[in-house]
């Protein structure tokens, strides 16, 4: 049992290392794509038909392949970038192209639902577009923000778990190892357990915030 602990404990700092490297991925470059989809639409001032067709085309493209199979495809990429496909950093790279442009997304759909009365607002009083973006458009769409960011982290949390496939580590790595191939059914009840029990954890903590985010808008 000490043993099994062990390993749980170096399997969670791996799903953890994961995560949080592809988290801050679609912080980065997630929320200013998705921004840039939504500002580059026809409706507003920076009105970009090439650039729009193109994000959106390329968000759609990287949603629409299974994440086993982009885990596969982009393992050259990995190679490049890191010299390695082995270990939680390298499975980061794929995680971190699918939760890109899967937060791209929500984010697009979170600044659609901004009233566009207080964006033609801000705009008939001379304010600039990142004037607009950061203090109009942003502030408004804070607590669907982060219910989408909630929503990244349960699913790279799932995707950590398939990432075991490819030498990954992590919890899911934990559970083919010793739940699959040595046949070891209560180690696979556990890992589901801590994964159930974590993403219990982060969409508890994630709805307690954009509820909280909610609340100071309609103040």
């Amino acid at each position: 049992m000490n043993e099994l602990m062990g390993e749980l404990s170096v399997a969670f700092g791996e799903t953890f290392t994961m995560v949080s490297i592809s988290t801050l991925g679609a912080v980065l470059l997630g929320l200013p794509l998705g921004i840039a989809i939504y500002v580059t639409d026809r409706h507003l001032f920076w009105q970009n038909r090439v650039v729009y067709l193109l994000s959106t085309v390329l968000v759609n493209i990287i949603r629409s392949v299974p994440f086993v199979i982009l885990l596969v495809l982009l393992l050259p990429l990995t190679q490049w970038l890191l010299g390695s496909t082995i270990g939680p950093v390298a499975a980061a790279v794929p995680m971190s192209v699918a939760a890109i442009a899967f937060y791209a997304r929500l984010v697009d759909s979170a600044l659609r639902e901004v009233d566009p009365g207080i964006v033609e607002a801000a705009e008939a009083f001379g304010a600039s577009p990142m004037r607009i973006i950061a203090t109009v458009l942003l502030p408004e769409a804070l607590a669907g923000l982060l219910r989408g960011l909630t929503i990244t982290l349960v699913s790279l949390i799932g995707y950590s778990a398939m990432a075991g496939i490819v030498g990954g580590g992590g919890v899911g790595d934990l559970a083919i190892r010793f739940g699959y191939y040595r046949y070891e059914t209560e180690v696979m009840v556990i890992t589901v357990i801590a994964l159930v029990v974590l993403v219990q954890l982060v969409q508890t903590a994630g709805d307690w915030v954009s509820r909280r985010a909610n609340k100071r808008e309609k103040r």
